[in-house]
Parts: C-alpha cells; sequence; structure tokens
C-alpha cells in the first residue's frame, strides 16, 4: 500500500514509540472521531480510516474515504490551525479510568504544571471560556501521537480557528465548527 507522497502528512512514523500496540490500539479510538489535518495539501479529513500495513514497516496511515469527498474540508491554510497544548491521555496513567485531557497551567514561579480533569468536562469548560466565534475545534495532525515516559501513549491536539477563515463564507465556518463540534460528544 503506497501513498500518495504528496501528502505525507497522512503517514505517521510510529518507530520511536516503545509500547507500539498500546499507541496502535489509543489512536484507533479516535478514528473518524477528531478530524485529521494535512498541512501539504491545506486540508481536513472527517471521514478517513487509520491502518497499519505491514509493507510500510512501522507507520500508521490515514486513508481518507475517496467515496465521502463532502466530508473533507479544503483550502484550510496552516495559519488557522493552531498548537493548544492540551493532550488526551488514558487515565491509567494517573490511576482513573477513561480519557483525560492535560491542560498546562501558568505557575508564578515559571514552573511546569498541568491539570488533568476528564475528557469531556475539559472540553466543555474551554469552550464555555471562548468567544462563541472562536470556538475551541480540536483536531489531530503528524506528530500528534505520542509517548510519554516512553510507556504511555498520548494526543497532543491541534484547533483549527475558524475566525482565521476569513477567505470561506459564513456558511463554510459554521459547516466546519459543525462537523468538528458533532464529533466531539463520541469521544469515550
Amino acid at each position: 500500500m503506497s501513498s500518495d507522497p504528496a501528502n505525507s502528512d497522512l503517514i505517521w512514523d510510529m518507530d520511536q514509540f516503545h509500547h507500539r500496540k498500546l499507541a496502535t490500539e489509543f489512536v484507533k479510538r479516535f478514528e473518524n472521531k477528531l478530524c485529521v489535518y494535512s498541512e501539504s495539501v491545506e486540508q481536513i479529513y472527517s471521514n478517513y480510516n487509520i491502518y497499519f500495513p505491514e509493507d510500510e514497516g512501522r507507520k500508521m496511515v490515514i486513508l481518507p474515504d475517496p467515496y465521502s469527498y463532502h466530508d473533507t474540508f479544503q483550502g484550510i491554510p496552516s495559519e488557522a490551525i493552531q498548537t493548544t497544548g492540551l493532550t488526551i491521555v488514558p487515565g491509567e496513567l494517573i490511576g482513573k479510568r477513561g480519557l483525560h485531557l492535560t491542560i498546562p497551567l501558568k505557575s508564578p514561579e515559571g514552573k511546569k504544571k498541568i491539570r488533568v480533569v476528564p475528557l469531556q468536562a475539559g472540553m466543555r469548560a474551554i469552550n464555555k471560556l471562548r468567544p462563541h466565534n472562536s470556538p475551541f475545534l480540536p483536531i489531530l495532525m503528524k506528530g500528534d501521537l505520542r509517548e510519554i515516559k516512553n510507556r504511555v501513549p498520548a494526543l497532543h491536539l491541534h484547533s483549527v480557528r475558524v475566525d482565521r477563515l476569513t477567505h470561506r463564507s459564513a456558511m463554510e465556518r459554521s459547516g466546519i465548527q459543525q462537523v468538528i463540534s458533532e464529533k466531539l460528544p463520541k469521544i469515550q
């Protein structure tokens, strides 16, 4: 299975993972629940499959559904994508069940601190603090699947800033927001 080299953003390297099986099981939980962004072709995919083909070595390949062109948002510049510092981790990392969100906190001493909250509650709280025209719309990009302390898989989150899609109509921006928002409650 050879992928289009022009869209290498959809081929993620798994070589660095010490616990590859845990990482693959973890990331499969998010298939079609978090959209994936490809910077090289400026597209967001909302309908895709995740494969781990043997002939590609230790790679994860994201294959957008070719029959669901309406589930692909095109012309999304990288300026509309921002890093969040937020990470989804399995509760087992902190002695709990389910998925959790790590939220970086600013410390007066300059020390790195994080707050860990249940995933759905954390996403709702973040969106309550955000302006209506700039909701928290998490997506994944190549490199977002990580391993904490060489053992626990985690997903770093990026976010689409619909307020930065000024070249798109209000209806298109609303469509992107709606698709991403409707998927979020499905993440368990």
